[in-house]
């Protein structure tokens, strides 16, 4: 019985070590993508990190947490714009309009594409 409550408690402190690693990562790129805080600022952030790291990330976190979220939001592409979803084209220009309304037509008959959107893609390729 000792030995589970040993490997227990070993898993949970891994755990905690390593949400605790990623946080600090998350904090460490944080100070240095804030363009508002001097060099001296970080300088004295990175050396409370090593000094006193458990408290720091805290006090970092609940000081700078809703500018750290702004700076992340900012560096990936700002939210939701980033992740609208673009069609590729399904047709190339390129073929004849037989080829196009044929090619379309097999779409529609295999039922990856609606009879509205066949009527459109034959549109586009007798204009």
């Amino acid at each position: 019985m000792n030995s589970f409550g040993d490997f227990f408690w070993l898993l949970l402190w891994a755990f905690v070590f390593g949400c605790y690693l990623v946080v600090l990562f998350q904090v460490v790129v944080d100070l240095f993508r804030d363009q508002d805080l001097s060099g001296w600022w970080k300088a004295i952030w990175i050396i409370f990190l090593i000094i006193v790291p458990f408290l720091s990330v805290l006090i970092y976190v609940i000081a700078r947490g809703r500018g750290m979220a702004e700076r992340h939001l900012a560096a990936t592409g700002g939210g939701r714009e980033a992740d609208t979803y673009v069609p590729p084209p399904i047709m190339s220009m390129s073929k004849p309009p037989a080829d196009q309304i044929a090619s379309a037509q097999t779409l529609l008959d295999q039922g990856a594409i609606t009879q509205a959107e066949f009527d459109q893609l034959k549109q586009k390729a007798l204009a």
